[in-house]
């Protein structure tokens, strides 16, 4: 062994007995031979002699690389003596004349593989014009044996993975020699190496099946582009049928054999033509054994044959005119559909086939105006019979998704996604067939509903969502009226209670499809007592799972909304049935449990509220009713503070999200109350939800800290006000006074929002309020808000930030709607006025710089509004006009829309610019001159505007033709940018 092969020999070492110093020696050594000028005659001579896997590995290895990057350079006598040799390795020849040279081809695949790199690239430079004869100088030596038939499958296989495959992105110039190179080969050498393919196959099927099935999946790369008779004829596809028909040959074998056919059956061609191949190949001969065979690697092999099959079919069937060989491949297609459909139900299918897509196209060939045929019917069904068995569950994920731990969201997480297209198939199924779907929907849902067995989850949860998706395609009118089955199926589903109604996905599902078919319902009154019923026994409400339970009361919910007045004589009972759940909600352990969302549980108060709310319950038992919910309530909040203020300690966070709790459970209970119910026509309900008020508003001064609590409290004083009008002015100083006193910039957000809604809804009625509560918030926020920019970009993105930016917009928004609610006046009272100027100043920035054009827009929209307030004679607002004509007028109406940023393009820059040129005209109109001569000769001007320009912006500003001014100031900023740049011929 001398220097060269030790040195690959440590850097292969992988026993971990070689330092990383000696390795990186052993590399640089082995870098320096390579980089030799003679490092083509020192690999070859190593393949004679050295039986090392290792030498001879980096040898084909370092060859490869010198190849590929040394090929043009290379002497004519060295590519002829490096094609030599290498062809004689690969063909079981010596190289060398000494007789006991090491044969490569008896070294390990991956060795192999890597001289067949080495061929390939030669070929890639050399065929057809230096090395023409490469494949016909292979063929003969074939008769050698397995090992040289192993080589030339390699070799074919490299060439098809590095050039040919369309199966990986190509460089044009591949695309260019993969090219050449295929027609080269049709041309001179495909018939020979096809024969050679059949001679072999023939030859050593018996003997070496493993030879035979490489050889095969090396022919099935080529199908595709090689003239199709060579393999489709009565010589080939006959051993192609036998070694797949034959029992007892090795499933590698067979399946080779089935994949070869399925290229056959794949191969691009007219319709027509490939009609004629798939007539003649009578593959019904196989269709008996994808059952036959069970489980094996045929029967996938198969499976994928016979979905190819269909599907080139189904192609025909869609693209052939012709009417006679239309019914032909609709024939075909028929004959085989029974074994796809086996497929779809019992063995694995290949990736590459769509189940959704297949039966979606085959389904889209029903829709013609003729009745279906009966094994078209009889197809439906089996659709429907795929969709249900794809939809189902694996029972190994049951106590997973029971639970829902991370695997079941897992799964079921999938399950969602996978079931999307194949719901969507249901339906289309349901509008091409729908007598046949209605009844295969029903049978689903009979046997479920028939079944005594737990193990039956995933069938019965299956059953359910079928009846659930068919909901999704049926008309209103069909629903009301119970068309087809749905007057049979609805009460069934009501009086069921499955044996595996305590798993969740069940007992989710049954609500869920009760809930879909309640329309039907609302027209057959009689169904009520059974759907009341099933949300409030132990199928719903009651259930043992507090996620099922709580979906329940949502669910319940929208119920009591759709039947509203119809559930009246079924109150008592509704509330006696809800006691237990009711008194529930607000303990200390319930309270805690871990849920958020839209079933935090607060549901259930808004369905009692809904339906104690209405007119139609009498006043004395109406007072009853909600006295019964709130008093408890309200005295449990009352215990609850009274301990804080013993205590005057920190507060456990099971009390915070008990009394966050109650408070939820108040307000969805007031949602059922209107204004007018509880203001004009029974003000003794209204006064009831006062006195809550009272109590709650308590919260805000023993937790002045508690953030939460503080949202919940602001969220209750939010539907009081829709709830109890302008009657809840005498709480509002209170709560607006404390929900100020300790707020963050994520508070004063909602106190904004809180504020907003009070002056949508009272107008100029809460001037005094606003008077009192502007100042502090000015205070505020004029402190917190930069007077310039908020910072962005990289490292901007943090949650200090993100609330700056939010409290930002919301401000704006409450500015925009004190000035077009008729409340500019409060910003002059004698305690705001200190912060007029700076929210002028903000304003001006803004409307000018910032980002967000929405914003933009607001704020110039606030300055028109107070361009009209102010502006009058005498001066409203001393120095306003003056900040107007000179500061807003020339910075935001001229400056800020000649910046090349300002792109007009954009939908909102034009809303922006439309409301600039709307102040501009408004400015005019209160202004006169004063804000026209500043503005043209001192603006203008300053822009370097052309004289005649600037006279036609006045003319058309004194005009009534607002469409036509800012089409003329459009086009006098355009003009404007554009001299900026020196290149402008004004017009």
């Amino acid at each position: 062994m001398d220097d060269l092969e030790k040195a690959i020999l440590i850097i292969f070492d992988e026993s971990g007995t070689v330092t990383s110093v000696l390795k990186s020696q052993a590399g640089a050594f082995c870098q320096q031979i390579k980089d030799s000028p003679s490092i083509c005659s020192i690999c070859i001579e190593r393949l004679c002699f050295s039986k090392l896997v290792q030498v001879q590995f980096w040898c084909l290895q370092c060859l490869h690389e010198v190849v590929r990057a040394r090929y043009s350079g290379m002497s004519t006598e060295e590519k002829n003596f490096v094609r030599k040799s290498v062809f004689s390795m690969a063909c079981y020849e010596t190289v060398d004349s000494n007789a006991n040279s090491v044969k490569v081809l008896d070294s390990p695949p991956y060795v192999r593989n890597k001289l067949a790199q080495i061929l390939v690239t030669l070929i890639y430079y050399e065929y057809p014009e230096v090395w023409s004869s490469v494949f016909l100088d292979f063929i003969p030596n074939l008769n050698k044996g397995g090992a040289v038939i192993d080589m030339f499958c390699r070799v074919l296989n490299a060439l098809d993975d590095e050039l040919i495959s369309q199966d990986y992105p190509r460089a044009p110039e591949e695309g260019v020699i993969s090219g050449k190179i295929k027609d080269a080969m049709r041309l001179q050498c495909v018939g020979q190496i096809v024969h050679a393919w059949y001679d072999i196959v023939s030859l050593y099927k018996n003997s070496d099946s493993e030879l035979c099935a490489f050889v095969l999946d090396t022919m099935r790369r080529y199908i595709s582009w090689i003239e199709i008779g060579l393999i489709a004829n009565n010589t080939f596809l006959p051993l192609l049928f036998e070694l797949m028909l034959v029992e007892g040959l090795p499933d590698q074998l067979r399946c080779a054999a089935s994949g070869c056919v399925l290229a056959v059956v794949s191969k691009r061609m007219d319709p027509q033509a490939k009609l004629t191949l798939l007539q003649n190949l009578q593959i019904s001969r196989v269709f008996g054994l994808v059952a036959a065979d069970g489980d094996s690697e045929f029967v996938s092999g198969l499976a994928s044959l016979l979905t190819g099959y269909a599907s080139e079919l189904l192609d025909c069937v869609k693209n052939i005119k012709n009417g006679d060989l239309k019914r032909a491949s609709v024939d075909l297609l028929n004959e085989v559909l029974p074994s796809v459909f086996y497929i779809m139900q019992n063995c694995e299918i290949d990736t590459t086939f769509s189940i959704v897509q297949f039966l979606s196209g085959y389904v889209a060939t029903m829709k013609t105006p003729s009745p279906l045929t009966e094994s078209q019917l009889y197809h439906v069904g089996q659709i429907l019979e795929v969709i249900r068995m794809q939809i189902r569950y694996d029972p190994m994920y049951r106590d997973n998704l029971d639970v829902l731990d991370k695997v079941g969201k897992e799964e079921e997480d999938r399950m969602a996604e996978h079931r999307k297209d194949l719901l969507v198939l249901l339906r289309s199924v349901g509008r091409v067939a729908p007598d046949v779907t209605q009844i295969f929907i029903r049978n689903s849902l009979s046997s479920a509903v028939g079944s005594s067995l737990d193990v039956n989850v995933e069938e019965v949860e299956a059953a359910l969502s079928l009846f659930y998706a068919y909901g999704e395609s049926l008309s209103e009118e069909a629903m009301k009226t119970g068309s087809g089955i749905l007057r049979e199926l609805v009460p069934m589903l009501l009086s069921t209670k499955f044996p595996c109604h305590s798993n969740r996905l069940v007992a989710l599902v049954y609500l869920d499809t009760i809930t879909r078919y309640m329309k039907f319902v609302l027209e057959n009154n009689q169904y009520i007592p059974l759907v009341l019923a099933a949300f409030l026994d132990d199928r719903g409400i009651h259930h043992s799972n507090v996620k099922v339970s709580r979906r329940a009361s949502y669910l319940f919910m929208r119920v009591v909304k759709l039947l509203k007045s119809k559930l009246v004589p079924f109150i008592e009972t509704i509330l006696q049935s809800l006691h237990d759940t009711v008194s529930q909600f607000t303990n200390m352990d319930y309270a805690s449990k871990e849920l958020s969302g839209s079933e935090d549980g607060s549901h259930i108060f808004e369905a009692i509220g809904l339906l104690i709310g209405m007119e139609d319950v009498p006043l004395e038992k109406q007072s009853e009713y909600l006295s019964s919910l709130l008093t408890p309530l309200c005295q449990q909040v009352e215990i609850l503070i009274a301990g804080s203020r013993i205590q005057n300690s920190e507060d456990s966070p099971s009390k915070v999200a008990n009394i966050q709790q109650i408070i939820m459970a108040i307000n969805a209970l007031s949602k059922g109350f209107s204004e007018r119910l509880v203001t004009a026509s029974r003000p003794a309900i209204g006064l009831m939800f006062k006195q809550t008020l009272d109590v709650l508003l308590q919260i805000l001064i023993i937790f002045p800290k508690v953030e939460t609590l503080r949202s919940k409290v602001t969220a209750f004083i939010h539907r009081m006000v829709e709830t109890l009008g302008s009657s809840v002015f005498p709480y509002l100083p209170k709560a607006l006074e404390q929900l100020l006193a300790e707020s963050e910039p994520k508070e004063l957000v909602g106190f904004l929002v809180l504020l907003n809604q009070l002056i949508c809804k009272f107008n100029t009625s809460v001037q005094d309020i606003l008077e009192n509560v502007y100042p502090v918030i000015g205070g505020r926020i004029f402190s917190i808000l930069p007077r310039d920019t908020i910072p962005s970009g990289p490292g901007s993105n943090t949650e200090e930030i993100r609330e700056l930016q939010e409290l930002q917009r919301t401000f704006y928004t409450f500015l925009h709607v004190m000035a077009t609610h008729d409340l500019s006046s409060v910003f002059l009272s004698p305690k705001s006025q200190g912060y007029l100027d700076s929210m002028m100043q903000l304003l001006l920035f803004t409307s000018c710089n910032h980002k967000d054009l929405v914003v933009r827009k607001a704020c110039v929209q606030i300055f028109i509004r107070l361009i009209k307030d102010w502006c009058t004679r005498p001066e409203k607002v001393p120095g306003f006009q003056t900040f107007v004509i000179e500061a807003f007028a020339t910075n935001c109406c001229l400056y800020s829309v000649l910046d090349k940023s300002f792109e007009f393009r954009d939908a909102n820059t034009v809303s922006l610019f439309g409301e600039i040129v709307l102040a501009q005209k408004v400015m005019y109109e209160k202004l006169g001159n004063d804000f026209l001569i500043n503005f043209v000769s001192k603006g203008f001007l300053a822009a370097h505007c052309p004289q005649e320009l600037a006279e036609e912006y006045c003319q058309k500003l004194q005009g009534n033709d607002m469409k036509s001014l800012k089409s003329f100031y459009q086009s006098l900023i355009e003009n404007l940018r554009t001299q900026q740049n020196g290149s402008l011929v004004f017009r």
